[in-house]
Protein backbone atom coordinates (compact mmCIF):
# COMPACT_ATOMS: atom_id res chain seq x y z
CA UNK A 1 0.00 0.00 0.00
CA UNK A 2 2.88 2.08 0.93
CA UNK A 3 4.54 1.54 -2.25
CA UNK A 4 1.71 2.35 -4.69
CA UNK A 5 1.22 5.64 -2.57
CA UNK A 6 4.20 6.49 -3.38
CA UNK A 7 4.36 5.58 -7.17
CA UNK A 8 1.12 7.65 -7.09
CA UNK A 9 2.63 11.03 -5.97
CA UNK A 10 5.80 10.06 -8.10
CA UNK A 11 3.76 10.70 -11.45
CA UNK A 12 2.05 13.49 -9.76
CA UNK A 13 5.01 15.22 -8.96
CA UNK A 14 6.71 14.12 -11.89
CA UNK A 15 3.47 15.42 -14.12
CA UNK A 16 3.64 18.95 -12.55
CA UNK A 17 7.64 19.15 -12.98
CA UNK A 18 7.27 17.99 -16.65
CA UNK A 19 4.25 20.29 -17.40
CA UNK A 20 6.47 23.15 -16.00
CA UNK A 21 8.95 22.39 -18.47
CA UNK A 22 6.50 22.35 -21.12
CA UNK A 23 5.19 25.84 -20.15
CA UNK A 24 8.64 27.60 -19.78
CA UNK A 25 9.79 26.04 -22.81
CA UNK A 26 6.93 27.71 -24.96
CA UNK A 27 7.37 30.96 -22.91
CA UNK A 28 11.21 30.55 -24.51
CA UNK A 29 9.39 30.50 -27.68
CA UNK A 30 7.06 33.15 -27.26
CA UNK A 31 7.45 34.63 -30.72
CA UNK A 32 5.13 32.38 -31.50
CA UNK A 33 2.41 32.87 -28.49
CA UNK A 34 1.52 31.64 -25.09
CA UNK A 35 -1.20 29.38 -23.90
CA UNK A 36 -4.54 31.31 -22.45
CA UNK A 37 -3.80 31.28 -18.86
CA UNK A 38 0.19 31.96 -19.58
CA UNK A 39 -0.64 34.99 -21.47
CA UNK A 40 -2.51 36.31 -18.11
CA UNK A 41 -0.04 35.22 -16.02
CA UNK A 42 2.96 36.80 -18.32
CA UNK A 43 0.83 39.88 -18.62
CA UNK A 44 0.38 40.49 -14.86
CA UNK A 45 4.15 39.90 -14.77
CA UNK A 46 4.14 42.70 -16.95
CA UNK A 47 2.02 45.39 -15.51
CA UNK A 48 2.59 44.49 -11.69
CA UNK A 49 6.21 42.82 -11.35
CA UNK A 50 6.49 39.24 -9.42
CA UNK A 51 7.29 36.75 -11.59
CA UNK A 52 5.53 34.57 -13.67
CA UNK A 53 5.08 31.71 -11.17
CA UNK A 54 4.41 33.90 -8.92
CA UNK A 55 1.31 34.84 -10.60
CA UNK A 56 0.78 31.27 -11.38
CA UNK A 57 0.48 30.74 -7.32
CA UNK A 58 -1.33 34.10 -7.05
CA UNK A 59 -4.38 32.99 -9.14
CA UNK A 60 -4.48 29.68 -7.93
CA UNK A 61 -4.87 30.25 -4.83
CA UNK A 62 -7.56 32.63 -5.99
CA UNK A 63 -9.71 30.32 -8.14
CA UNK A 64 -9.14 27.35 -4.84
CA UNK A 65 -10.57 29.89 -3.05
CA UNK A 66 -13.58 30.79 -4.79
CA UNK A 67 -14.23 26.89 -5.59
CA UNK A 68 -13.88 26.02 -1.80
CA UNK A 69 -16.68 28.64 -1.17
CA UNK A 70 -19.04 27.85 -4.04
CA UNK A 71 -18.66 24.06 -3.00
CA UNK A 72 -18.44 24.60 0.69
CA UNK A 73 -15.76 22.66 1.00
CA UNK A 74 -11.69 22.46 0.72
CA UNK A 75 -10.46 20.94 -2.26
CA UNK A 76 -8.17 17.73 -2.38
CA UNK A 77 -4.71 18.29 -1.39
CA UNK A 78 -3.16 17.90 -4.70
CA UNK A 79 -4.95 20.53 -5.88
CA UNK A 80 -2.73 22.99 -3.23
CA UNK A 81 0.13 20.89 -4.13
CA UNK A 82 -0.51 21.68 -7.85
CA UNK A 83 -0.78 25.32 -7.50
CA UNK A 84 1.83 25.65 -5.35
CA UNK A 85 4.98 23.52 -7.45
CA UNK A 86 3.82 24.51 -10.81
CA UNK A 87 4.78 28.18 -10.19
CA UNK A 88 7.86 26.74 -8.06
CA UNK A 89 8.94 24.67 -11.08
CA UNK A 90 8.24 27.79 -14.24
CA UNK A 91 10.30 29.97 -12.41
CA UNK A 92 12.95 27.65 -12.07
CA UNK A 93 13.11 26.41 -15.88
CA UNK A 94 12.46 29.96 -16.54
CA UNK A 95 15.81 30.76 -15.38
CA UNK A 96 17.52 27.87 -16.41
CA UNK A 97 16.42 28.03 -19.36
CA UNK A 98 18.47 30.54 -22.05
CA UNK A 99 16.77 33.22 -24.30
CA UNK A 100 15.80 31.58 -27.38
CA UNK A 101 16.56 34.89 -30.49
CA UNK A 102 16.28 32.37 -33.66
CA UNK A 103 12.53 31.32 -34.90
CA UNK A 104 14.06 28.11 -35.24
CA UNK A 105 14.97 27.29 -31.85
CA UNK A 106 11.35 29.21 -30.95
CA UNK A 107 9.28 26.83 -33.18
CA UNK A 108 11.38 23.74 -31.89
CA UNK A 109 10.87 24.69 -28.08
CA UNK A 110 7.09 25.60 -28.60
CA UNK A 111 6.06 22.05 -30.54
CA UNK A 112 8.24 19.96 -27.33
CA UNK A 113 6.58 22.72 -24.99
CA UNK A 114 3.14 21.45 -25.96
CA UNK A 115 4.19 18.11 -26.32
CA UNK A 116 5.42 18.57 -22.58
CA UNK A 117 2.36 20.14 -21.11
CA UNK A 118 0.06 17.15 -22.39
CA UNK A 119 2.19 14.33 -21.50
CA UNK A 120 2.86 16.55 -18.09
CA UNK A 121 -1.25 17.03 -17.56
CA UNK A 122 -1.47 12.78 -18.10
CA UNK A 123 1.35 12.24 -15.75
CA UNK A 124 -0.59 13.85 -12.80
CA UNK A 125 -3.77 13.71 -13.81
CA UNK A 126 -3.22 9.71 -13.69
CA UNK A 127 -2.18 10.11 -9.75
CA UNK A 128 -5.66 10.67 -9.15
CA UNK A 129 -5.17 13.51 -6.25
CA UNK A 130 -7.53 15.97 -7.70
CA UNK A 131 -8.07 18.41 -10.23
CA UNK A 132 -5.70 21.42 -10.13
CA UNK A 133 -7.16 25.19 -9.78
CA UNK A 134 -8.06 26.04 -13.26
CA UNK A 135 -9.89 22.60 -13.50
CA UNK A 136 -11.80 23.46 -9.92
CA UNK A 137 -13.21 26.69 -11.13
CA UNK A 138 -14.70 24.82 -14.69
CA UNK A 139 -15.73 21.68 -12.79
CA UNK A 140 -18.01 24.39 -10.43
CA UNK A 141 -18.99 26.36 -13.83
CA UNK A 142 -20.25 23.09 -15.13
CA UNK A 143 -21.80 22.34 -11.80
CA UNK A 144 -23.71 25.10 -11.16
CA UNK A 145 -24.87 25.70 -14.89
CA UNK A 146 -24.93 22.50 -16.66
CA UNK A 147 -23.12 23.38 -19.47
CA UNK A 148 -20.77 21.24 -21.09
CA UNK A 149 -17.31 21.03 -19.94
CA UNK A 150 -15.91 22.44 -23.75
CA UNK A 151 -18.07 25.20 -23.53
CA UNK A 152 -17.11 26.40 -20.45
CA UNK A 153 -13.01 25.67 -20.86
CA UNK A 154 -13.20 27.73 -23.93
CA UNK A 155 -15.33 30.38 -22.43
CA UNK A 156 -12.95 31.09 -19.21
CA UNK A 157 -9.90 29.97 -21.65
CA UNK A 158 -11.03 33.30 -24.35
CA UNK A 159 -11.54 35.57 -21.32
CA UNK A 160 -8.32 35.35 -19.29
CA UNK A 161 -6.36 35.12 -23.29
CA UNK A 162 -8.30 38.70 -23.86
CA UNK A 163 -7.66 39.89 -20.19
CA UNK A 164 -3.76 39.02 -20.72
CA UNK A 165 -3.59 40.32 -24.41
CA UNK A 166 -5.22 43.49 -22.63
CA UNK A 167 -2.31 42.98 -20.22
CA UNK A 168 0.47 43.05 -22.88
CA UNK A 169 0.75 38.99 -22.54
CA UNK A 170 2.43 37.44 -25.92
CA UNK A 171 -0.07 36.18 -28.00
CA UNK A 172 0.67 34.85 -31.30
CA UNK A 173 -0.41 31.54 -33.76
CA UNK A 174 0.61 29.80 -30.62
CA UNK A 175 -1.70 30.45 -28.38
CA UNK A 176 -4.90 29.20 -31.14
CA UNK A 177 -2.78 26.53 -31.30
CA UNK A 178 -2.81 25.64 -27.20
CA UNK A 179 -6.21 26.59 -27.40
CA UNK A 180 -7.54 24.10 -30.12
CA UNK A 181 -4.47 21.59 -30.07
CA UNK A 182 -3.93 20.89 -26.66
CA UNK A 183 -6.88 18.58 -25.66
CA UNK A 184 -6.13 16.00 -28.63
CA UNK A 185 -2.72 15.72 -26.76
CA UNK A 186 -4.40 15.35 -23.39
CA UNK A 187 -6.80 13.05 -24.42
CA UNK A 188 -4.27 10.53 -25.69
CA UNK A 189 -1.79 11.02 -23.13
CA UNK A 190 -4.06 10.84 -20.16
CA UNK A 191 -5.60 7.02 -21.06
CA UNK A 192 -1.63 6.15 -21.63
CA UNK A 193 -0.51 7.78 -18.15
CA UNK A 194 -3.11 5.53 -16.61
CA UNK A 195 -2.25 2.26 -18.52
CA UNK A 196 1.43 3.03 -17.34
CA UNK A 197 0.16 3.24 -13.47
CA UNK A 198 -2.16 0.61 -13.52
CA UNK A 199 0.51 -1.90 -14.74
CA UNK A 200 3.13 -0.70 -12.20
CA UNK A 201 0.29 -0.91 -9.42
CA UNK A 202 -0.48 -4.26 -10.70
CA UNK A 203 3.13 -5.25 -10.74
CA UNK A 204 3.09 -4.48 -7.08
CA UNK A 205 -0.04 -6.30 -6.22
CA UNK A 206 1.56 -9.57 -8.21
CA UNK A 207 5.00 -9.60 -6.11
CA UNK A 208 3.20 -8.77 -3.08
CA UNK A 209 1.23 -12.38 -3.85
CA UNK A 210 4.47 -13.93 -4.82
CA UNK A 211 6.21 -12.63 -1.46
CA UNK A 212 3.16 -13.81 0.61
CA UNK A 213 3.40 -17.46 -1.27
CA UNK A 214 7.00 -17.91 -0.78
CA UNK A 215 6.64 -16.85 3.18
CA UNK A 216 3.66 -19.39 3.44
CA UNK A 217 6.03 -22.35 1.85
CA UNK A 218 8.61 -21.34 4.08
CA UNK A 219 6.46 -21.52 6.84
CA UNK A 220 7.21 -18.18 7.95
Amino acid sequence: MRKKWFLRWSFFIFGILVLALGISLTIKGEQLGIGPWDVFHYGLFIQMGLTIGSWSIIIGFLLLFISSIVNKAWPKVGAFINMLFLGIFIDFFNWILPTIESLTGAILAFIIGVLFVGLGIGLYVSADFGAGPRDSIMLVIVDKTGWSIQWVRNGIEVLVFVLGWMLGGPVGIGTLIIAFGLGPIVGFSIPQCKRLINFYMEKMDSDSKDILIEQNRAGI
